[in-house]
């Protein structure tokens, strides 16, 4: 091997164990919370570390069809964070109006 091909070798090694050690940590986040806001911010996070990840085996292996593989989960994780932003917007909206009704009641 050649020093570049070393140095290649060396920086694949280490950006695969940093993007493992990104969906650790999104995963943690995931699971303690505390807001569904954390949730959703980890999970886009995960995402694009999970679209990092598919590049850089795509580069290990010298194939393109992995690429094509980190184009989906990316079209996957924004329909998903488009979804969960809408959950939450629809809960914000329902808590409002739960507060309302109970003002209400307690003027009466």
């Amino acid at each position: 091997m050649t020093g570049p091909e070393i140095f290649l070798s060396w920086a694949i090694d280490i950006s695969f164990a940093l993007v493992m050690v990104a969906i650790a940590l999104g995963f943690y986040r995931i699971a303690r919370g505390p807001s569904l806001a954390d949730r959703v911010v980890s999970l886009d996070m995960m995402t694009i570390s999970i679209m990092g990840f598919c590049g850089l085996y795509a580069i290990f292996v010298d194939s393109t069809a992995f690429i094509d593989v980190a184009i989906v989960v990316a079209l996957i994780g924004f329909l998903a964070t488009v979804a969960l932003a809408r959950f939450a917007e629809r809960q914000k909206a329902l808590g409002r109006e739960e507060d309302s009704a109970a003002e209400e009641e307690r003027e009466e």
